[in-house]
């Protein structure tokens, strides 16, 4: 003999009572993510709204564990003309009309003295007159040198002096640009955009590219976009620079209820949190918690201030976003997204109760079978 129908009924609904809590889902409802927060003995983590109140606080606070940048260097200007520099190569005319010339026979009158390498120590050698210090020199002050020793065992001596940059006086474009290489330094005031133009631009394609520039020991960096923004930051390169162009590496984690779920790379330098839930696809219509959308920050253990206000009073934040009022959306746009920041969209608590009516009304529809 089967169960009546009113027992079976009551039967499911026990069945989908002790399994609401656990039906399937995108993401965590915002009390699973903050519970035990309210203890102040015993929390672990700290809740920051996102207000207007607050979003100016927060800003002044160090940096998360994932943040942090590199320096860059405002533009210095140069002299227009090159210098000389060790590993340079220099080629030598020198004319001299003296029918008695040591230098050249009689029927030449000039003798060239190419491919002549500057040593180390800034010297060049010349015949007669043995080392002549070039370095540190432009080209017309080596060549005058050069000229004004001769003429003390030259009648009339003309030089002409011709210089092909070495290493020290070359930089490195080493990628991200249509025509990577080693370029020469034409003169002292060549800039970043002025390589990044030789080298026939920035690759397309890269997502928010950014410069780094590696001289001696130090690597600095910016991006294109805000070079390209601010002329004053075009700085000048020096003999010995490297120069790689990339694209942005920082990103930000996308989970829970939202458009898109996984890393999402930063197409700008700074990214709002309301930019960020654009870029995550928004909340999902009718499962999502538009009150309830979190980032989750870590900050270092040097960034914890007692008072809350110079900084997290826990290592830990959860700062909460409310998308349904006007001080929610503008505090939004003005809280800045930081690398590795993970951003969840929340379940709306009335999704389990969906759920659960979902299959109490298939339940009821089983229940009907069996009674007809």
């Amino acid at each position: 003999m089967g169960l009546p129908p009113f027992r079976i009924l009551v039967s499911l609904c026990g069945i989908l009572a002790l399994t609401a809590c656990a039906l399937p889902r995108g993401g965590a409802v915002e009390r699973e993510i903050l519970r035990g927060t309210t203890d102040e003995e015993t929390r672990d983590l700290s809740v920051v709204p996102v207000t207007r109140a607050n979003v100016a606080v927060v800003a002044g606070w160090p940096l998360a564990s994932g943040a942090g940048g590199l320096g860059w260097l405002n533009r210095a200007r140069g002299p227009s003309s090159p210098m000389i520099a060790a590993g340079d190569r220099i080629d030598l005319t020198i004319w001299d009309n003296d029918e008695n010339s040591l230098l050249t026979a009689t029927e030449q009158k000039m003798t060239q003295i190419n491919g002549v390498t500057v040593s180390p120590g800034g010297t060049i050698f010349v015949p007669y007159i043995a080392e002549v210090t070039v370095k540190g020199k432009t080209p017309d002050q080596a060549r005058s040198e050069i000229q004004m020793q001769l003429d003390a065992i030259l009648s009339s001596p003309q030089v002409q002096l011709v210089v092909t940059p070495g290493r020290q006086n070359s930089v490195d474009l080493v990628g991200g640009v249509a025509k990577a290489g080693t370029y020469p330094l034409p003169d002292r005031d060549f800039s970043v955009l002025s390589l990044l133009s030789m080298g026939g631009g920035v690759s397309p394609g890269l997502t928010n590219p950014q410069l780094r520039l590696s001289r001696g020991n130090a690597v600095y960096g910016i991006s294109v976009a805000r070079l390209f923004a601010e002329p004053h930051l075009d700085t000048t390169l020096r003999g010995g620079d490297k120069v790689i162009v990339e694209a942005d590496k920082r990103y930000f984690i996308a989970l829970g209820a939202s458009g898109q779920q996984d890393l999402i790379p930063f197409p700008k330098d700074e990214v709002s949190a309301l930019d960020a839930v654009s870029l995550i696809g928004g909340v999902k219509e009718a499962r999502a918690n538009p009150k309830g959308v979190l980032i989750l920050r870590e900050y270092p253990a040097t960034a914890v201030r007692a008072d809350g206000l110079s900084g997290p009073d826990r290592d830990r934040v959860v700062f909460t976003l409310d998308m349904t009022t006007a001080d929610g959306l503008f505090s939004a746009r003005n809280f800045h997204i930081q690398p590795e920041d993970l951003v969840l969209a929340t379940e709306s608590p009335v999704n389990g109760v969906r759920t659960v009516l979902g299959l109490f009304g298939q339940s009821v529809g089983l229940v009907n079978a069996v009674d007809n």
